[in-house]
């Protein structure tokens, strides 16, 4: 861990140009199955998940561990078959209606006061009107993690430090750019996986790995290459954090 905090792993997949989805934010679907089972890997040796809610809206779903030699591994180190899968909102607007609301994984949501009191008061009002219907399992969050900043924005670092004593050592960031670009204004990041698939998308609106108001290049957080792989037509780069 880094200063008392998970360590914390970016795993994106962007086009030649470094776009992550289309200029109209649609699912980005363009990688092959080589980097959907990278991207297995990587989430087989996480502790937990963080998914931007953006992200989640985009896909509706989060991607589980499937492979039996990744289960099988995961439960010979003692580790539940899935890892959790953490939310981070600031507002909670999220659709209980989506599929990730009945995948078998531990959902938590790590949000602000304000984005709390919402969702509690969208569950409250499901089961008030019986809007969910009693043979599905109500949308829920097994846990609800609370951290503000003086602005009402999710306190990120001081999240991490607390999922760090719930023995979360490891930490899979899957995206939206947004969520990245803040975490890395904070040094929060420590490494990325970044796969490059064989299209271009352009579109100045289209999204990239790290959104945000952007760093000055004198400032800019610098990495290592530690490793390269190419396979078939994508490339897969490995990078760290320098420090």
């Amino acid at each position: 861990m880094m200063h008392n905090r998970p360590h914390t792993t970016v795993v994106l997949a962007m086009s030649a140009d470094g776009k992550i989805a289309d200029f109209r934010r649609s699912p980005a679907r363009f990688g092959s199955g080589a980097d959907k089972a990278h991207l297995e890997e990587q989430i087989a040796a996480s502790d937990a998940v963080l998914i931007g809610a953006g992200t989640l809206r985009a896909y509706g779903t989060t991607l589980t561990v499937s492979q039996p030699i990744l289960l099988q591994h995961r439960i010979k180190r003692g580790k539940p078959a899935q890892p959790v899968h953490i939310v981070i909102t600031q507002s909670a607007d999220i659709n209980p209606e989506i599929k990730f609301f009945q995948q078998p994984i531990e959902r938590w949501l790590l949000t602000t006061t304000m984005g709390a009191g919402s969702w509690q008061r969208r569950e409250q009002t499901l089961h008030s009107t019986g809007l969910t219907p009693a043979r599905e399992c109500p949308p829920k969050f097994e846990q609800m993690i609370i951290f503000d900043t003086p602005t009402g924005k999710v306190d990120t670092s001081a999240a991490l430090q607390h999922l760090a004593s719930l023995h979360i050592t490891r930490l899979a960031i899957l995206g939206g750019g947004e969520l990245v670009a803040s975490m890395l204004q904070l040094d929060l990041i420590d490494e990325l996986w970044l796969t490059v698939c064989p299209l271009i998308l352009g579109g100045a609106s289209a999204p990239t790995p790290v959104e945000g108001v952007g760093f000055l290049s004198q400032f800019a957080p610098k990495l290592e290459l530690l490793e390269v792989h190419q396979v078939e037509q994508e490339v897969f780069l490995h990078y760290r954090l320098q420090r």
